[in-house]
Order: C-alpha cells, then structure tokens, then sequence
C-alpha cells in the first residue's frame, strides 16, 4: 500500500486515537504527580494520605481491569475505549471541584494584622478560629475523581495494544507499540510543564490582594492554582473519546499475518496453535460462553513460567518507579531547596524527554536488529544493569540540611544541636509568649531562618507583603537585628551538587528506558496469541494492586518520618509537614532487588 492510503487507512487513524488518547491519559495522570505538594498544603494533610490519593487511581482500575480486559477483547475494543476517555474526563472535573465549593486558602502565619496597614502583631498572637475548618474533608472529592479516572483508563491499554497486535505485521508491531509508548511518555512532559505554570499562579488569584501575600512560590505554604490544570487535562481527556466512535470494530488481517508464527515463539507458548496467530474480534461467542471460559482460560495464562517470571520482575521494578515518580518533584523541593514550579519544569523538560527518546530509541533498535524474543531479554537485561549501576552514584550527590534556628541547628550557631533535643525557645525570645506549632519563617541577617518573627524575638516591623522587614530581633545577633520574610536560601553545596543529580538522572532514565519497548514486545511474545488482552490486562491488575496501591502510601509514610516540623490544624490534629531532615529523607532512585530478579528473569528467558 502506499503511504498515502496508509495515512487515511482505519488502521492509522485508530493509530493516531490511541496515541492521543495515551496523551491525555499521561498528561492528566503526571499532571497529579506534580500537584503532590500543593494538595498536601491546600488541604493540610501528611505524605501517606497523599500516597493513599494518588494510589486511588489504581483502585478504579483494580475493579474493572480483569473484566474490560476478557470480555472487551471480545467486543467492540474502539467503542470501549471511548466510554473510557469519557469516565476518564469526568473524573479529572471532579478532582477540580473542591476549589469550587470550599473557602479561600488561608495562609498559615503567627502574625496578625493591626488597624495600620504596614504594622503587625508580633507577639502574642492569638490562635486562629477553629468555627471556620470544614466538617467535610474536601480531599474526599480528590479521592473519588481519583478513583474515576482509574476506571476510565482501564480499557485504553490493554484493548489498544492487542487490537495494535492483531492488525499489524509482526514486525511492524514493536515499531507502532514504540510510537504509541513514545507518545505516552510525551504526555508527561506537557503535564509537568502545565504543572510548573500553574503552580506560579497563587491558588486564589483574581479573589485576594496578591500585595498582601506574604509568601512566594518557593515557601513552604505556597499553594498554586491546582485546581485550573485539572480542568485543561480533563477537557484534553474529553476531545480524545470523539475520534474512536468512528472506529471500526475489527480490520482485515494483512496478508501473510495469519500463518505468521517463529518457531522461537511457538517455543514459549504450551499448545500454541500456529495457524491461529491472531484473535478475530468478528467472531460471535455469547456472554454466557464468555463467562464460563474465563477461569480456564486464566489458568492457562498463569501456567505459562515466563509471564509469570516477567510479572515478578514489574512488580519489584513498579515498586521502585512508581515511588520514586510520585515524590520526586517534592524531592528536588525538599532536598536542593527548589520551588514546586521549577521542580515541575525540569522534570517536564529534561527527565521526561530522555524516557520517551529511550523507549522511541528501544523500539528502533529493535526493528532495526530484527530482534528476537532472546534478544530482546538480552537487550531489556543490559540497559537495567547498566542503568542500576550508574544509578548508585545517586548516594553520593546528598545535600545537608536548611540551616533552621531550634530544629537543625541551635540558636547563635554554637556549637551542634541533636535533633533529639531540638527546642524552639531560647533566652533570646522569652519576652513573647511564641506559639511552637506555627510555621512562619523569616531569614535573619546572621543567616539562620527562624520558624517565625516572634521566635526570632522580633519585636516590630515594616513594610506590606513580601516586603515586610521584622526590626529589632534579639535572636538575630548580629547586624542591624533584622529578618525578612522567607526561609533563607543560602546551601552552597547544595546548589553545586544539584546540576550533577540533573545530568544523572538524565542519563540513568535514557539508558534504563531503551529496554522499556524490548521488554513490553518479550511480555506479549511469550503467551498465546488469543491470550494478549487478558495477559495484558493481568499484569496490569497485578503491578497496580502489589505496585501502583502500596508504593505511594509507603514511601510517603517513610517520608512523614524524616519531618522535623509539621503544621498545626485549627481544631488540632497534625498537618502537611513543612521542612525535612533531608540527611535521612533521601529517595531510592532503583533498588538493588529490581535489578536482582531483573537479572534472574532474562537469564530465564
């Protein structure tokens, strides 16, 4: 055929669906990714619970996964898909809805305004009002939009790339799963990217007097407008359904495809019927039949060993990539001092792009070396290892903690201070009656930040919003005893070490990524071939129920472990933490087990 008839040809177009259906679906799920920190601070709750939102979307996942995978197989996949991107769509509105019903963000501060504009009350500030928190925790809405979106997603991966495998030659398969694979990691880029813009936009802008504001983008308490991405990826998400309703439900088998089967892949398939290569969706089987053949058929593919064996090895490998994923961007806030805007930014515009040139590149190369099921593994084991080795030099670009008066260390810089025995008071400011619980920080002359203006034993100020000077601070000991508002930012080795982290992790998610398309050909190539949807649709229910649930609660909660200071509730109750000791807070960017198994899968294989 020629290219012309190709780009207009049912095949191309569902191509070119599902890729942009792959899109948006990325686009939404790395836009929730980098709006970790600002849901945790809007809604004022710890790293786990966060970890139990985002696992959430594998939960709606979980429920209709095995289902959408057998009997979809079966019906009509485009159709399916569409109703998918709908629910999908939906969902990402809905997670957009607390900004709508709930109050304005109320920015945590120990000090009050007075009658004058420029003056504030330092000491003695009273507690806020515990009448005005919500009775309903509104990151319930996030929660159950979350769970939506799961539900949506299920058909579009395992329906799309097995009705991909039916109608294309063999080896143009691996060719067309790379694109698609490729443009799925596209996605992110655009979502981290959306995630950077919106996260310098404040999340109340249009309602509040932004000279007022006494915070920037890189403290602490900054929220972002959240909010307005969720709904630019949810109408993305919508735009995406319309093409599939125009899909057919099956194409014609090109020519030859039939009787296509390498005796190598007949070797890894128990009674694999050699003339039967691919699963034709016209044919007419009831619901019934459908039913009753499903747990045979289950037990079928789980007695073949090297899915079983590639099963274990995603799981120990989604463990690792998906904690690391979600909290990576708090990571480069937390660890190098960065704001959740730029950390947003250079995932989008430096670690995505080396993943998705990986996998492009991996799918070439396989084309290219007309590799084999041996290959592949070969291929998929080489850039893990070399990738899990040069990963290790992650331990060596560590970062030491913020210099924080009473918490890293003492005040005056005398000497060492165990985090044991931190304390916020001191000599310096027993004249005011300081709360411990609020977090306020201001940067004193001396270079130490202070957890707030009246623990500095500040006594006055001047000046409105980001201007605001607190004069007067016995704590501060040297200078003119002044503060500005604001952590300070001076981490030399910090900013040194930082664009070395960058360069690695580019390079280490190039290399590791070249075996991503190899490794998804290995995984489809070694079951049989009426087999693919349900295969597929398993592993993902398996990597998402031992992988996609647990990884974000437990890595959040090892997170919440290394907080040195946590926010306070109006009607008590801890809240979002607010600094960490970043000398034990380090994230695993692989783990030693990933590559081990990895190992002893390949060599199976």
């Amino acid at each position: 055929s020629t290219p012309l008839s190709l780009a207009f040809s049912p095949f191309f177009m569902f191509l070119v669906a599902l890729s942009f259906a792959y899109f948006s679906k990325t686009l939404s799920g790395s836009y929730m990714k980098s709006t970790i920190t600002q849901l945790e601070r809007r809604f004022d709750i710890p790293s786990y619970l966060i970890g139990v939102i985002d696992g959430s979307f594998e939960i709606g996942n979980l429920l209709v996964i095995a289902f959408v995978s057998y009997f979809g197989a079966k019906l009509h996949r485009p159709k399916i898909i569409a109703v998918g991107c709908l629910l999908m769509s939906l969902g990402t509105f809905i997670i957009a809805l607390p900004h709508f019903i709930s109050g304005r963000y109320e920015v945590e501060t120990s000090v009050r305004s007075s009658n004058s504009t420029n003056n504030l009350t330092i000491c003695l500030a009273s507690s806020p009002s515990c009448e005005n928190e919500s009775k309903l925790s509104m990151w319930i809405y996030v929660l159950l939009g979350n769970i939506l979106r799961g539900v949506g997603e299920t058909p579009i991966q395992p329906l799309g790339i097995s009705y991909i495998d039916d109608h294309a030659l063999e080896d143009n398969a691996a060719f067309y799963i790379g694109c698609v694979q490729t443009i799925s990691v596209i996605g992110p880029v655009f979502g981290y990217l959306l995630g950077s813009l919106c996260a310098k936009i404040y999340v109340d802008i249009g309602f509040v007097n932004m000279e007022s504001i006494r915070i920037s983008p890189g403290d602490a308490r900054w929220v972002g407008a959240w909010w307005l991405g969720y709904l630019i990826a949810g109408l993305i998400t919508l735009v995406s359904a319309v093409p599939f309703w125009f899909l057919p439900k099956s194409l014609p088998v090109p020519e030859g495809q039939l009787a296509k089967c390498s005796p190598e892949r007949t070797s890894f398939i128990k009674e694999s019927p050699v003339m039967d290569h691919k699963y034709h969706a016209d044919e007419q089987a009831s619901f019934l039949r459908l039913a009753k053949d499903f747990m045979p058929t289950l037990r079928s593919l789980l007695g073949n060993p090297v899915y079983i064996l590639y099963l274990c090895v995603t799981v120990i490998q989604f463990n690792s990539l998906i904690g690391m994923v979600t909290y990576k961007p708090k990571y480069i806030e937390q660890h190098y001092g960065q704001s959740a805007s730029k950390a947003n930014f250079l995932m989008g515009v430096i670690n995505i792009p080396a993943v998705a040139l990986g996998m492009f590149s991996g799918g070439v190369l396989m084309k290219k070396l007309k590799l084999s099921i041996m290959g592949a593994a070969k291929f998929a084991l080489g850039t893990s290892l070399l990738g899990y080795f040069l990963s290790m030099f992650f331990f060596a670009l560590g970062c030491e903690n913020a210099k924080v008066a009473g918490i890293t260390v003492p005040y005056g810089r005398m000497g060492s201070l165990s985090l044991k025995n931190s304390t916020l008071f001191d000599e310096c400011n027993k004249h005011c009656m300081c709360s411990e619980t609020e977090w306020d920080p201001v940067c004193g002359e001396d270079g130490l930040t202070y957890v707030s203006p009246c623990l500095a034993g500040c006594r006055m100020s001047d000046g409105p919003g980001m201007k605001t000077v607190f004069q007067q601070c016995s704590c501060v000991a040297v200078g003119n005893l002044t503060a500005s508002v604001g952590q300070c930012i001076h981490r030399e080795s910090c900013q040194q070490v930082f664009p070395y982290f960058l360069a690695l992790s580019v390079i280490t998610s190039f290399i590791i990524s070249l075996g991503g398309t190899p490794g998804y050909m290995l995984l489809i190539r070694c079951i049989r071939p009426q087999l693919k949807s349900l295969a597929l649709g398993f592993h993902t229910l398996t990597t998402r129920t031992l992988a996609g649930i647990p990884a974000p609660i437990y890595f959040g909660a090892i997170i919440d472990t290394a907080c040195l200071k946590w926010s306070h509730k109006k009607c008590g109750g801890k809240g979002a933490c607010r600094i960490y000791n970043t000398t034990t807070a380090c994230l695993k960017k692989e783990s030693f087990l990933n590559t081990y198994i990895n190992r002893l899968t390949m060599f199976y294989c």
